[in-house]
């Protein structure tokens, strides 16, 4: 999984979120220095807000990945632009692994077992990607991540957790997430454009 930042317009909507967040939490949580010191990890209330924002932005990301694969054509999710390079339809189904396995991780909740743990596994997984595949997995990952991430108590996303080889906040996890997440928007959408394929949002 890569943590490129995104650029164009899928990077707006990151740049939102993190003024949201950071709005939002004036006077609650203090600025954040990496790597996190005791008085970077969110209490309970402010944990609770950055849940709240990271939910809705997988909301929007999920309506635009949904939206995108109505928009192309079944024909279209073999294209990849070079060999080697993941084609339209497995990008689809890594989005959906990531909802599976990394956005429950992000906060401390159990990965899906749909997935068994081993990069040979995702391979499989993301191999089946027909435009039946992408829109069920993406249909079926993303409700297991919204649930399992509202389902967790305030308490176990508070403080911070070793994930991704490190110890980090929610406030890191969060990004790091909705930053990997975009930039695939952002991969799908120049896809689509290269096999001339408006984004429907953009109509």
């Amino acid at each position: 999984m890569r943590y490129a930042l995104v650029t164009g317009c899928a990077s707006l909507s990151v740049r939102a979120l993190r003024r949201a967040l950071l709005v939002s939490l004036v006077g609650v949580v203090p600025t954040v220095v990496r790597p996190a010191a005791a008085q970077d990890v969110p209490n309970r209330e402010a944990a609770l807000e950055i849940r709240k924002r990271f939910v809705m932005d997988l909301d929007t990301l999920q309506s635009k990945f949904l939206a995108l694969s109505d928009a192309i054509p079944e024909a279209k999710y073999a294209w990849r632009p070079a060999p080697g390079v993941r084609s339209v339809g497995e990008v689809f189904m890594h989005v959906a692994s990531e909802y599976y396995v990394y956005a429950p991780m992000s906060y401390g909740g159990a990965r899906s077992p749909v997935i068994p743990r081993g990069p040979d596994a995702f391979k499989t997984f993301e191999s089946k990607s027909t435009k039946a595949d992408v829109q069920k997995h993406l249909k079926e990952g993303f409700a297991y991540a919204k649930q399992t991430i509202e389902g967790l108590d305030p308490a176990a996303i508070t403080g911070t957790k070793k994930l991704f080889g490190g110890d980090h906040t929610i406030i890191e996890t969060s990004f790091i997430m909705t930053d990997d997440l975009h930039e695939h928007l952002g991969q799908l959408i120049a896809y689509a454009r290269m096999n001339g394929v408006t984004p429907p949002w953009s109509k």
